[in-house]
Order: structure tokens, then C-alpha cells, then sequence
């Protein structure tokens, strides 16, 4: 009602004939659509919609990553977030309040730690230039230009006229144009924004031309019309033609092609790869014959999450023989001992764990989950100590939060559980 009311006042008409009326909302309600469709590809703000995974040595390989990046944007690492999107798309987006999201895919997809660094690069190329704000203003821009297409085509089809639905759907398709265009022209800065900050802070800027160049090897393999990335991107051929020209007029000030990441990359992709994928298709990657760390990695998570729990425990106790005070080792096996039932041996793995690492708070976190575990008034209270402490360090560990107001539930101190839980 408000909308067709504000259109016939806007154009200066007076309708009566209910047909018409109708025949108007029912091309604004499929142009708006057809915008709406648009806007969400274009949203940087997806996560809502999305899984994040939190884990203490990823999250930590991935800020290690990241770091130089950092300098080299002149931003705070510590304000700056990195999350882990549980999604098989090879796909990486930036949201408000600086914050990156990896999927899953993306990562697993990445053939070495420059690859990965310099999809980072990419990302704090939009963070750094300012994009999310701006595609918002473009948004609004486009969707004031919807609107007036509207009005237009509103009044002439309320004198009677036939072009009313072509001057709607006209104005929606050159909005939407509008935005895309914006948006492959902020991917393109995006990508030239990468290959600075790789050069400033001393890496190759060949992984970002090779991770493209995969990514394109994929594309030639699907639909373009089933994915919206190649809409809102410019397309892959040219991406890398222009970063080309781009290294060979700068050069490629190599320092260093972040090699010495390769066994801690090679561990997070096992442990997201044994996480995200089934039994099977982890023993063809990774067969019991193969006594690799990451092999063994990845058949523990695998064996885990299949309620292998013995299995899982003699690769985890494999790998802890050749590395006892690894602190990610210890807190899967922490983990693993809990799942068995194991309380008191899950607290020590976890305290050793938490010992080596005494500032991260997923560590003290599954430390205290294990000590609610045991359902001890005692253990209750160191539970709540280290969550406490944890939850200093990051308030939005959502686990431990509500973790603590299970602790404090036990206590009977209902007050502070529901506080925990708000």
C-alpha cells in the first residue's frame, strides 16, 4: 500500500482501475527482485549464513600467514579477523569491522602457503581500499536509479500505456549492470592492491597468478551461469593477464616464497581435509602406509569424527612419540581421550597443552570443558577460572561462553549462568 501510494502521488496520477494498479506492482515486484537477487551477491556479509569452525592452530597458521600483510596495509593485526567458513567453495570474502573469511575449500584448494597468502593480500586490498563502504554507496546508487525507473514506468502505464513494464525493466537491468560493473572494477583494484602489498612485504607475487590460474583451470569445468562469482568477478583470463603486466612493469621483488610455512600448511590442510571429508576419501589421500605427519593428522581427525576413538588415539599417541610437548597434538588427543571417556587424562593432555600456550583461549577453553566434564565442585571452579580467562582474551569465543554458564549452572549460581548465556 505505502509503495503504490507513494508512486501515484510521485507521478502526479490518480488511478482507479484496480487492473492497472495490479499490472504496476506486479512489474516492481519482479524488477525488485531481480535487484534483490543482485544485492546479495554483491553483499560482503554473507556469514550469517555460514558455519565458522574455530581451532586454535589454524586460526593461528593463518594469522602467521597474514602478518607481513598487515604491516605492509598499515593495519592493527589486532583488530583485524580471520575466520574459517565451513564450505567446499573455493571462495574468500570480507564482511565489516575487518574481518576475512576463508572456506574451507579455498584453503584445501591451495597447492602452497603463498597461494593462500596471497588471497589474503586480495582480501585486505578491499578492506584496505575502503570497498565495503563504498559498494554499499553503490548500492544505494543504484537502488535510487531502480526506483525512479519505477516511477517512470508507473505513470506511463497509469495513462494507459504500453512501454510502462519495458521503461521498469530497463531501469533494473542498467542498475544492476551498473553494480556489477562496480563491483568486477573493485576486484580488479583488489587484485593490484595483492601485488603491492606481496612486493612491500617481501613475497613473491607468484601465488596469486598460480591460484588464479587453478581456479581458471576449474571454471572451464562448470556452468558459468550456475555461479554468481563469475559475475561479480571479471573473468579469470583476463585477471591474470593484467596481474602479469602489472609484475612485469613493478617486477617481482621476491624476498621470500614463504616456504618455510610448507609443514604447517601441510598440517592445516590435513586436519581440515580428515575434518571435512569422509572416511574414504581421506584414505585415498592419505593410506595408513603413508607415516607423514599430515597423513597421520588426517586420519586422526578422520577416525574422530567416525567414532574410530581407539584408532584416532594410536595415531594421535604416533605422533606425540615424536613430538611430546606440540601443543595442537596435545589438545586432540585432549579431545580424543575426552570423546572416550577419559576425563582426568583429557585434563592433563589438555593442561599440557594449555601449558605450552598459556595465552590461547581455545586451549584453556577445551581445557575447561573437560573439567566440567568430571562434574566435580572443585573442577567446576577451575572451569570457570580458565574460561574466565579465556573469554578476556576473546569475547567472542561463543563455545566458552556458553560453557561458563553451563559451569555456573552446575554451581547453582543461576544468576551468573543466565548472564553467561545472554
Amino acid at each position: 500500500t505505502f509503495i503504490s501510494r507513494s508512486v501515484l502521488e510521485l507521478s502526479g496520477y490518480r488511478i482507479k482501475n484496480t487492473k492497472a494498479i495490479m499490472k504496476i506492482l506486479q512489474h516492481y515486484i519482479f524488477s525488485m527482485l531481480t535487484l534483490t537477487l543482485c544485492l546479495y551477491l554483491l553483499t560482503p556479509n554473507h556469514s550469517n549464513a555460514q558455519v565458522l569452525i574455530r581451532d586454535a592452530e589454524i586460526e593461528h597458521i593463518s594469522r602467521q600467514i597474514a602478518a607481513p600483510l598487515f604491516e605492509a596495509a598499515n593495519l592493527d593485526g589486532n583488530f583485524v579477523e580471520i575466520h574459517l567458513v565451513l564450505d567446499n567453495q573455493i571462495n574468500a570474502f570480507v564482511a565489516k569491522g575487518q574481518r576475512i573469511f576463508l572456506n574451507t575449500g579455498l584453503i584445501l584448494a591451495a597447492n602452497t602457503p603463498l597461494q593462500l597468502m596471497s588471497v589474503i593480500a586480495h582480501e585486505l586490498g578491499h578492506i584496505e581500499s575502503g570497498h565495503i563502504a563504498r559498494t554499499q554507496e553503490a548500492l544505494r546508487a543504484a537502488n535510487a536509479q531502480a526506483i525512479a525507473a519505477f516511477i517512470l514506468g508507473a505513470a506511463v502505464i497509469a495513462g494507459g500505456g504500453d512501454g510502462g513494464p519495458a521503461v521498469i525493466l530497463g531501469g533494473q537491468q542498467l542498475a544492476k549492470r551498473s553494480i556489477l560493473k562496480y563491483s568486477r572494477t573493485q576486484e580488479t583494484a583488489a587484485d593490484l592492491a595483492a601485488i603491492r602489498l606481496l612486493q612491500n612485504s617481501g613475497y613473491s607475487t607468484r601465488g596469486l597468478i598460480e591460484f588464479l590460474e587453478l581456479i581458471n583451470s576449474q571454471e572451464l569445468l562448470m556452468k558459468p551461469e550456475k555461479n554468481p562469482y563469475l559475475n561479480t568477478h571479471p573473468n579469470f583470463p583476463e585477471r591474470i593477464s593484467n596481474l602479469l603486466n602489472s609484475t612485469k612493469e613493478s617486477g617481482d621483488k621476491m624476498v621470500s616464497d614463504l616456504s618455510d610455512m610448507n609443514e604447517a600448511f601441510s598440517r592445516m590442510q590435513a586436519k581440515i581435509f580428515g575434518f571435512v571429508k569422509s572416511s574414504s576419501q581421506v584414505l585415498r589421500k592419505y593410506p595408513e602406509s603413508n607415516t607423514s605427519i599430515a597423513a597421520r593428522y588426517a586420519r586422526t581427525v578422520s577416525y574422530y569424527n567416525e567414532g574410530r576413538l581407539k584408532d584416532s588415539l594410536a595415531e594421535i599417541n604416533s605422533l606425540l612419540l615424536s613430538s611430546p610437548a606440540d601443543p595442537y597434538f596435545l589438545e586432540l588427543q585432549g579431545q580424543i581421550l575426552l570423546g572416550y571417556g577419559k576425563i582426568s587424562e583429557s585434563i592433563i593432555a589438555y593442561q599440557k597443552a594449555s601449558d605450552v600456550l598459556p595465552n590461547e583461549p581455545l586451549m584453556l577453553g577445551g581445557l575447561a570443558a573437560a573439567q566440567i566434564a568430571g562434574e566435580n565442585p572443585l573442577l567446576l571452579k577451575k572451569a570457570i577460572a580458565n574460561l574466565k580467562v579465556a573469554l578476556s582474551r576473546d569475547q567472542k569465543y561463543y563455545e566458552g561462553w556458553r560453557q561458563l554458564a553451563v559451569a555456573e549452572g552446575r554451581l547453582g549460581n543461576i544468576g551468573l549462568s543466565a548472564l553467561a548465556s545472554a
